[in-house]
């Protein structure tokens, strides 16, 4: 049992801190709207701190995955942040999806204070969250990574360290990047049939055990024919981290047309009210071009 707290109780961290839970740790949680961290400890138990601050105080490892670079400075570095309570020795590992850059800062400022940080972002969407599968790729120091890995596979199927400070980050760049390209080409491979007069399930029962195979279109296809997107991971949430992906690019020289096209063909689906849809909704912008 490791005495843990987890900051952010949103669609992946109340699964994560839930999973957490039952593996028999020790659980503090806090969350922004505190209504949902009193429904949490009502479900699973634990203990509900009123702060940042409070949740970290006597902590052997801290977890946070809140929205973004804002929310997460706010969290380990304002007023009321993790970091002013973190003991000599803990570690801090952040499963937020966020820059490069501001998980550099938090690793310099938890080194200068004496405790360990990891930038851990994860994939695998709310489905891996609530299975206890997901992906986590690790930025940081390797001893610091070896003392929180056994703590992390609570949730994960497969836990990596990538490199130092950034490189999880960076990680997740890449995943996302090569996410945006498969749906698109998915969205348009699946229009393409269905203009075509194809029975396009049988067409993915033959393509699928191809080279064409993607983990996309073994589990979006049948719902994007039907056009269903009210799961999985969300155009606004896609849009915030494409955005950290060409940002990064603009700084270290990399080009994205492809990343930066599928960004816009995003921005088209949020003016169309699907924001919240999922990231496979990409084909039912192809289908309103066809009745325009």
């Amino acid at each position: 049992m490791t005495k843990v707290a987890f900051i952010g109780l949103g669609v992946m961290g109340h699964n994560m801190a839930r999973h957490l839970k039952e593996k028999g740790h020790d659980v503090t949680v806090y969350n922004r709207t505190r209504k949902r961290a009193e429904a949490w400890i009502a479900e699973n138990g634990g203990r509900l701190a009123e702060t940042p601050r409070a949740a970290a105080q006597e902590q052997a490892i801290v977890f946070a995955c809140v929205g973004n670079d804002d929310d997460l400075r706010a969290v380990t570095l304002g007023p009321q942040g993790a970091f002013g309570a973190m003991k000599p020795g803990a570690i801090f590992v952040d499963h937020t999806t966020a820059s490069a850059k501001i998980a550099r800062e938090l690793y310099a400022a938890a080194k200068q204070a004496g405790f360990g940080f990891l930038d851990a972002p994860v994939s695998g969407g709310e489905a891996g969250a609530q299975k206890g599968s997901l992906s986590v790729m690790c930025g940081g120091d390797a001893e610091v990574y070896a003392e929180a890995e056994p703590v992390i596979t609570s949730y994960a199927r497969t836990v990596r360290l990538i490199g130092s400070a950034g490189a999880g980050q960076l990680t997740k760049m890449v995943n996302q990047i090569c996410i945006a390209g498969v749906v698109q080409g998915l969205a348009e491979a699946l229009d393409f049939g269905r203009r075509a007069g194809l029975d396009m399930q049988a067409v993915i029962d033959v393509i699928s055990k191809g080279a064409a195979q993607s983990w996309q279109m073994e589990n979006r296809t049948k719902t994007m024919l039907a056009g269903q997107f009210d799961f999985g991971f969300a155009v606004d949430w896609m849009r915030k981290d494409l955005a950290i992906c060409l940002d990064e690019a603009r700084g270290n020289g990399a080009s994205l047309p492809a990343a930066a096209l599928v960004d816009q063909f995003y921005a088209e689906i949020q003016t169309m009210g699907g924001g919240r849809w999922d990231t496979s909704s990409l084909i039912a912008r192809l289908a309103a071009k066809q009745q325009s």
